[in-house]
């Protein structure tokens, strides 16, 4: 009687075989790889992310002394600021983020006028423009 029905559901047989070894198989892997019933969430908070390699950025115009220069630039966030200033300006700020977009542009009612964006303290792009109304930009994508 065994027999005829297992020869009558052989198929059905050999599905719950294959299926109860797969289960077998994936609960011995997991168990090999570290994974815990317990390593669900615990409630708790995880660790929070330390900051680490801040980016000193530094953005400079400057020109002839004493020249008003209208200047717009990106700061460490890439958010667009303009600001009418005296020569010299500068603008420093630093941040964690893997790498910063910087783009100043200036132009000055002096002759001569130059901006140079720093990061780390290390020179990345410096620019000049001589002439009346002198107009300069400096874009840095490699912070």
């Amino acid at each position: 009687m065994i027999g005829r029905l297992a020869r009558k559901h052989w198929i059905v047989l050999l599905t719950v075989a294959v299926v109860a070894l797969a289960a077998f198989a994936v609960y011995r892997t997991q168990s090999m790889f570290g994974k815990r019933a317990d390593s669900g969430a615990s409630g708790a908070m995880p660790d929070q992310i330390v900051p680490f390699n801040p980016k000193r950025v530094q953005l400079e115009v400057f020109g002839t002394p004493g020249a008003t220069a209208t200047i717009t630039y990106l700061d460490v966030n890439a958010t667009p600021k303009h600001v009418d200033a005296p020569l010299p300006w500068s603008y420093q700020d630093s941040t964690t983020t893997p790498a910063v977009l910087t783009n100043i542009q200036a132009q000055t009612d002096g002759s001569a006028v130059s901006c140079r964006i720093t990061i780390d303290g290390e020179v990345k792009v410096e620019q000049s423009s001589q002439g009346a109304d002198a107009y300069v930009f400096c874009l840095d994508k490699s912070g």
